[in-house]
């Protein structure tokens, strides 16, 4: 944890880094895998010329390339790497207590095919080749419910304008959600920046494992949607 950083330059970050305090079992998995799971050359204090990365070098091999932003608790992403070992998958998240939560989902499941950066996905944007990620996914993210904030939010140029140039042509994006507004701002932003919608509604994915935020808005009355959108060439 001491190669990264958690305060780059030049960049605005909201929502939080920290929350409760970590179990010894999860500082564990901090200490001892994060290091070996972290993407080099992501961070400022690496990269501060933000020279472009080799995503091959990661995983090894030339496979696709998939980005999870913002991944909570992580079930989707293990899920997913499970269940596709012929792939490798990139998650991004800051907020350190998630961090420690898909580590020891890794390492319970015995996962090979991720890599974990600590931070914000716009850092790894930046120095991701055109056309190298093959699927991405936003799973619930912060809603930002107050109008003065939706700027804040990931489906906006800011975001999604660097998204579209990293994702392959045909490449698909998938967002979850169960605020209404936040559909709604997505249906209406994610085309501008490049991207054709293939399907919307109640019904999720089928390759979809569900996540403790998913059931949290069912016991809350909420209704989850799921949006599918393909990168134009």
């Amino acid at each position: 944890m001491s190669e990264f950083d958690p305060n780059p330059p030049r960049r605005n970050f909201y929502g939080r880094r920290h929350g409760k305090t970590l179990r010894q079992s999860q500082k564990g998995y901090l200490s001892e895998d994060l290091g070996s799971l972290r993407p080099r050359g992501i961070t400022f204090a690496e990269n501060p010329e933000r020279k472009p990365i080799d995503p091959a070098a990661i995983f090894g091999d030339d496979r696709p390339v998939w980005l999870e932003v913002g991944f909570g608790g992580g079930e989707h992403m293990v899920h997913m790497a499970a269940r596709y070992p012929e792939i490798g998958i990139i998650g991004c998240e800051p907020f350190i207590n998630g961090v420690a939560m898909l580590l020891g989902k890794i390492r319970n499941a015995g996962v090979q095919n991720v890599s974990v950066h600590p931070g914000d996905a716009r850092d790894l944007m930046d120095v991701l080749p055109d056309a190298s990620i093959s699927r991405a996914f936003l799973n619930y993210p912060d809603p930002w419910p107050k109008a003065r904030h939706h700027r804040r939010r990931f489906v906006t140029p800011e975001h999604l304008i660097p998204l579209a140039r990293v994702m392959k042509p045909g490449a698909e994006f998938r967002v979850a959600t169960d605020i209404p507004d936040y559909v709604r701002q997505t249906l209406e932003e994610v085309p501008q920046a490049g991207f054709q919608l293939i399907g919307e509604g109640p019904e999720p994915w089928h390759d979809w494992p569900g996540t403790r935020y998913e059931q949290k808005a069912l016991r809350e009355g909420r209704a989850p949607h799921y949006v599918t959108f393909r990168r134009r060439s």
